[in-house]
């Protein structure tokens, strides 16, 4: 007898357009609330309720991050202990919980086999496969089996392509999820949001929902996918990055920094473009002042070398692989098709300023982002990207700091 678990959610209705333009309209209305928060980090702080403290602090970052930075602006953080250290140029300036979701949310939207148009994604069914999956998580893995289950999604014993699910489970789930929750928690509290703690979680757990809705909203039967991120990995990396000592580690001596991309609409042609979640690690070399092994990874892995210079900037290089596509090889079992790939980087204080990355037969064959505060005219500074598409289309995108997605266009189709 069939187990009412593999049946396959009702297909809903596709997300029409009319909610993009809602996305537009709220990115919007986010601008104005930043301005006014702006307006008011100048003037004397009246007393206000924690909820409006709160829409303030998401709604508008630091004032300052609209500004360039000038050569002595450079200089070592001035505060924060581990991952945001509210520097107001680079990837860190771009640091803000709606845009960790976005990044996070719609990463899997990069991949070559996953239509980048947010109309198309069925969130409907998603949510249902999902949620039947996280309802019933143990009679879900008995379907496929304990073994199976530890072997794939837990237990880094396998060097198979088959069953290495696990490798993005430890890297952006664990180490990332667990980093991610403690920049957000620092951001909230170098804010003044109160319950910091609370609204890190939430926002965590936000963006790891979303992913999961949208990579499963054409998965047909159950999986384990969702229960391994949601229930084991995520928890537990916040669990670990809640103690100093892991910190101290991955902050400290593997210098682990959030080098996202600069997630941005593009209003005519309906699609979510550059967004993806990145972080870097820098180990130094024992015996040098200067040279660290250098590490790059998010839906890919570049390794290479880094060189770090008096004033705190550093240029990285690194190769390796990127995940082009995900291939269904059955029994609800997905895995990477693994293209080469490059990238050089320019950070200051470990705040990325400047990235080119590029990757065969992928879906950006070439990216280029410039951060706020890399180039400066007349004393403002925004960050933009291009892109050189596949099918030899290119794509161009501007950031601002205080807004949490870009706007984005073709120029070349």
């Amino acid at each position: 007898m069939r187990s009412p678990l593999a049946t396959p959610p009702t297909r809903g209705t596709l997300l029409p357009f009319r909610h993009l333009r809602a996305l537009i309209v709220l990115t919007a209305a986010s601008a104005c609330l930043a301005f006014a928060g702006s307006a008011m980090a100048q003037a004397p702080s009246p007393v206000v309720p924690d909820s409006t403290r709160l829409v303030a602090a998401v709604a508008a970052p630091d004032s300052s991050l609209s500004a360039s930075p000038a050569a002595s602006d450079l200089g070592e953080p001035k505060h924060g202990p581990w991952y945001y250290n509210s520097l107001p140029y680079g990837s860190e300036a771009l640091i803000h919980p709606v845009r960790l979701i976005i990044n996070g949310g719609f990463g899997i939207l990069q991949f070559d086999n996953h239509d980048n148009h947010l109309s198309n994604v069925r969130f409907r069914d998603g949510w249902h496969r999902v949620w039947a999956d996280l309802e019933r998580p143990v009679r879900v893995i008995e379907l496929h089996g304990w073994n199976d289950f530890l072997r794939r999604e837990v237990l880094p014993i396998s060097s198979s392509k088959r069953d290495a699910q696990y490798w993005p489970n430890y890297t952006l789930h664990l180490v990332g999820g667990g980093m991610s929750y403690v920049a957000m928690r620092e951001w909230y509290e170098q804010h003044d949001v109160p319950h910091a703690r609370m609204w890190a979680s939430a926002t965590l757990w936000s963006y790891h929902l979303l992913n999961e809705v949208v990579e499963a909203d054409r998965r047909p039967g159950p999986t384990t996918d969702a229960i391994a991120d949601l229930l084991v990995f995520d928890p537990a990396g916040v669990l670990m990055f809640s103690h100093d000592g892991v910190n101290r580690f991955f902050g400290s001596t593997l210098h682990l920094r959030d080098w996202s991309n600069q997630p941005a609409i593009d209003p005519v042609a309906g699609t979510i473009e550059n967004q993806g979640q990145n972080f870097s690690i820098k180990v130094a070399i024992p015996s040098s002042d200067h040279w660290s092994v250098f590490y790059y990874f998010g839906n890919h892995g570049e390794i290479g070398l880094s060189y770090k210079r008096p004033n705190g900037s550093a240029f990285s290089v690194g190769g390796g692989l990127k995940a082009k596509d995900l291939i269904d090889i059955g029994d609800g079992i997905q895995t990477a098709d693994l293209v080469p790939s490059y990238g050089i980087f320019y950070d200051r204080n470990g705040s990325l300023l400047c990235s080119v990355t590029a990757a065969t037969s992928s879906r950006y064959r070439l990216r280029m982002n410039v951060y706020p505060g890399f180039v400066r005219v007349r004393g403002c500074t925004a960050g933009f990207f291009l892109l050189l598409g596949r099918r030899d289309e290119t794509i161009a995108g501007v950031q601002l700091a205080r807004i949490p997605i870009g706007l984005a266009g073709k120029l070349h189709q």
